[in-house]
């Protein structure tokens, strides 16, 4: 059974950072794209940045320079390092995983709250 859990979530003030998480089991083929997404409250679920086949990396405008995305293939592992962030990265940030065969699979979230 393919479980994808995300941690590291928490609340930091603006200008901190936070390390996101995302492990992957039971996944039985290769992983093509390992990304995140976050949903705002009131707002649509929108790509944060994704990592692909030969490491890749593709960032939305509004996080680039500030978070990093990496990979542990082995483990099929993820990471979304987030630094000086900003009110408005709060949202419940979510891992994608699309498989060779374009299958996907999302965890349930972790939470992020940037307030002083």
């Amino acid at each position: 059974q393919v479980q994808v859990a995300e941690s590291g979530g928490g609340l930091v003030q603006p200008g901190g950072s936070l390390r996101l998480s995302c492990a992957a089991s039971g996944i039985m083929s290769a992983i093509r794209i390992m990304g995140w997404y976050r949903q705002a409250p009131g707002n649509q679920r929108e790509w944060v940045a994704d990592i692909r086949s030969g490491d890749t990396t593709n960032y939305a405008e509004s996080v680039k320079g500030r978070f990093t995305i990496s990979r542990d293939n082995a483990n099929n592992t993820l990471w979304l390092q987030m630094n000086n962030l900003k009110p408005e990265d709060t949202a419940l940030y979510y891992c994608k995983i699309v498989s060779i065969w374009s299958k996907e699979y999302w965890g349930q979230g972790t939470q992020v709250t940037v307030s002083s």
